[in-house]
């Protein structure tokens, strides 16, 4: 294991004195580098850069969901790059087969016996474009590369690069011939991050860029292995207990929100047909204690998790279709359970 990021085992992962501040700002210094090589491709996009970011030390994939054009491909091609590690893009159309994604076994006359032939899936970075294009059979191969970090071929079952991650990208413009991903595949990415425009001086920017100049040279900061241990270290990044009653508490009042909403509040019940699973609480806390590591501490606040609830949240719920009548987005009742239910007051 590297000596930038190795840290003594904590069986509980709960106590700051087990991950030094030295060894921890060293870490947060190096990912910091990570930033600033990306943005010497990347222009804008500062939130889908640290989010990426942290879904990576975090162990998590990532639904991302924005118009054509945003940089998506280039983004994590651009990670892979600085973080020297495989990449592979994947582009989802409605006749992809599983074989297509994940390999296949062929029958070779000459030597009588059947090879199997690995398919683009073994790569460390997967990014799965447009992947509401896929039938359910091609986002069923995909979900056991997602939890499992492992694909089945016949009889045999391979397991995938570490680390592994996927980026899915989705339009949220056009919807013909696009499948609704199932809601057991939503759960289990990390984040669905919404991705906006860019601003009128990044735009000028990205023409600028584009004028001929020659790109710049990029540095390979990290490694493979480098990852694996910064996902250890982030493991041992402390979690007050108050803390994860708060995760707990918001990730409840997805399903009762009655519970803690508050009489002047509109009736968020009638808005919500579904809450979060206990997946929200836990991609809730790994993604705080990874951005609590990338920001140079080893604890995390509460500001943490009310700045990643949106994120790890807005795809777990499902809305009525009175909700969508009326306008409403998982967002904007995120917002009204944010506001419902206060991040608590740490003392020292």
């Amino acid at each position: 294991m590297s000596d930038l990021v190795s840290a003594s085992h904590n069986p509980h992962g709960n106590h700051p004195e087990r991950l030094g501040q030295e060894r921890v700002s060293a870490t947060a210094q190096k990912l910091e580098q990570v930033l600033y090589e990306l943005k010497k491709i990347v222009v804008g996009q500062e939130y889908l850069l640290e989010r990426l970011l942290v879904a990576v030390i975090a162990g998590g994939h990532v639904l991302v969901e924005g118009a054509p054009g945003l940089a998506k491909t280039l983004t994590l091609k651009t990670l892979a790059d600085v973080l020297a590690v495989a990449f592979k893009r994947i582009q989802f159309t409605p006749d992809l087969l599983p074989g297509d994604l994940i390999g296949t076994r062929i029958y070779h006359p000459a030597q009588g016996h059947f090879n199997t032939e690995l398919g683009p899936i073994f790569a460390n970075f997967i990014l799965a474009d447009e992947i509401n294009r896929s039938p359910a059979k091609v986002q069923s191969a995909l979900l056991e590369a997602m939890q499992e970090q492992q694909v089945t071929i016949g009889k045999e079952t391979y397991p995938l690069a570490a680390p592994f991650l996927v980026m899915a990208t989705q339009n949220p413009i056009e919807s013909e011939g696009t499948y609704p991903l199932p809601e057991a595949q939503l759960d289990r990415f990390l984040f669905k991050l919404l991705v906006a425009y860019p601003n009128a001086q990044e735009e000028l920017t990205i023409i600028q860029r584009m004028s001929g100049e020659a790109m710049p040279v990029l540095e390979k900061v990290l490694n493979a292995e480098q990852l694996l241990a910064i996902r250890e270290q982030a493991a041992h990044v402390y979690l007050d207990p108050k803390i994860m009653e708060y995760i707990v508490r918001l990730v409840q009042a997805t399903r009762s929100p009655e519970a803690s909403a508050r009489p002047s509040d509109f009736n968020i019940s009638a808005h919500l047909y579904c809450g979060a699973s206990p997946r929200g609480s836990l991609s809730l806390s790994h993604a705080a204690r990874a951005l609590a590591l990338l920001r140079g501490r080893n604890y995390v606040l509460p500001a943490d998790i009310t700045a990643l609830a949106k994120d790890c949240l807005r795809h777990r719920l499902l809305l009525t279709y009175e909700a969508i009548a009326q306008g409403h987005s998982a967002d904007s009742l995120l917002d009204s359970l944010l506001e419902s239910n206060p991040a608590p007051t740490l003392t020292a």
